[in-house]
């Protein structure tokens, strides 16, 4: 991954910042991209990298003339982009079908599918260029929905529907699409101000920003269309 450009949809998020962590080991070049500009510089200070190794886009990833900036300041910035990482997130639910709010559905949607239709459109060219890579974060809910997470549910199963659309386009061109499936998610954070807390059906932060890097990792060039599941 050294030398490689990365798009982090989603850089402020709870995932976020450590996967940027692991990747700035690893030598990429950073374009973050999140909607709070405020959290979004909080990453960036917390990387502590030149501005010739991070860029932090403030985004809106609903407005594809907003998506389409952020790929045009990356390629300004670093000449090219070579992966694109999904990781925004968002969740409601805990009522059941007949209850749940039709809110919680266009919200979902919204969050959960619409970001990655526009980002992944935005990208493409780029990705397609460079035999590039994409990479969502998904969940168990997405093929074992339990009934109080109807929506959060079938919006991530429409999100790996659309991923693995991508592994077909992106194939042929020598890139690749895949899937990270994970349980709620304790960061760093959560342990240090929880140490004595139980975390035994979370996902790790950490182990998921290292299965992150390895699909962008010559190891995982021939990977594609897959879904790596790390939840207990």
């Amino acid at each position: 991954m050294s030398g490689g450009v990365v798009a982090i949809a989603g850089a402020a998020g709870g995932l976020g910042p450590e996967v940027a962590r692991v990747l700035t080991d690893k030598g990429a070049y950073l374009s973050l991209g999140e909607r709070d500009e405020e959290r979004l510089q909080g990453v960036v200070e917390q990387l502590g990298l030149p501005d010739d190794r991070a860029l932090g886009q403030t985004v809106d990833l609903l407005d594809p003339q907003s998506a389409a900036g952020w790929v045009d300041a990356t390629v300004t910035r670093f000449g090219r982009v070579d992966v694109l990482v999904h990781l925004v997130g968002g969740w409601r639910g805990g009522e059941p079908i007949a209850t749940a709010s039709a809110d919680d559905d266009d919200f979902l949607h919204a969050a959960l599918v619409k970001t990655v239709q526009v980002a992944s459109r935005a990208f493409l060219p780029q990705l397609l260029e460079n035999r590039g890579r994409f990479v969502l974060v998904s969940s168990p809910q997405a093929d074992r929905p339990t009934s109080t997470n109807a929506a959060y549910g079938a919006a991530k199963a429409a999100a790996e529907a659309w991923t693995l659309a991508l592994a077909d386009e992106l194939g042929p061109s020598g890139g690749t699409a895949n899937i990270i499936r994970v349980n709620a998610i304790v960061t760093p954070r959560m342990r240090e101000e929880s140490p004595d807390k139980e975390f035994t059906t979370f996902s790790d932060a950490s182990e998921i920003a290292e299965a992150v890097s390895y699909l962008l990792s010559p190891a995982a060039r021939k990977m594609n269309g897959q879904r790596l599941s790390l939840h207990p």
